[in-house]
């Protein structure tokens, strides 16, 4: 999908090789977001951008979502102090899906469950089972 925001790659060898930031957004205008906590390198959460949440997230240097749910922009942190600082953009090979280094703000909690990251569960033996030291605040 095209993007009034970001440009289109006028081959493949900008999108795979260019300077140009040229995403390449899915039918309903998102591209996946990976947070990964800049320092210890953790996969915080999955989320998707539209293409103002991504231009967002580049001049503000904090992490923008796009609610599927709310249908609407989101900035992370904006009601529970987690903000998200972006300290680095990366995107993959052919510019549809970013991974966000972030330094968490507030508690350092990411997930709206309680937990550090959104992948507090663990499968063994045939069942999830949560990482409860992970677990960074309460949400009663």
């Amino acid at each position: 999908m095209t993007s009034p925001i970001f440009p289109a790659a006028p081959d493949k060898q900008a999108l795979e090789r260019g300077p140009a930031l040229a995403p390449r957004f899915d039918a309903n205008g998102l591209v996946a977001a990976v947070a990964q906590h800049a320092d210890t390198g953790e996969i915080l959460m999955l989320a998707w951008m539209n293409d103002e949440a991504l231009k967002l997230t580049l001049d503000t240097g904090v992490a923008h979502y796009f609610s599927r749910s709310r249908n609407g922009l989101w900035k992370k942190g904006e009601t529970s102090g987690q903000l998200q600082i972006v300290t680095q953009v990366r995107i993959d090979c052919d510019q549809d899906a970013v991974v966000i280094k972030v330094r968490p703000q507030g508690d350092g909690g990411a997930c709206h469950v309680g937990f550090r990251s959104c992948f507090y569960r663990v499968w063994e033996n045939g069942q999830l089972v949560e990482r409860e030291e992970e677990h960074v605040h309460d949400h009663a």
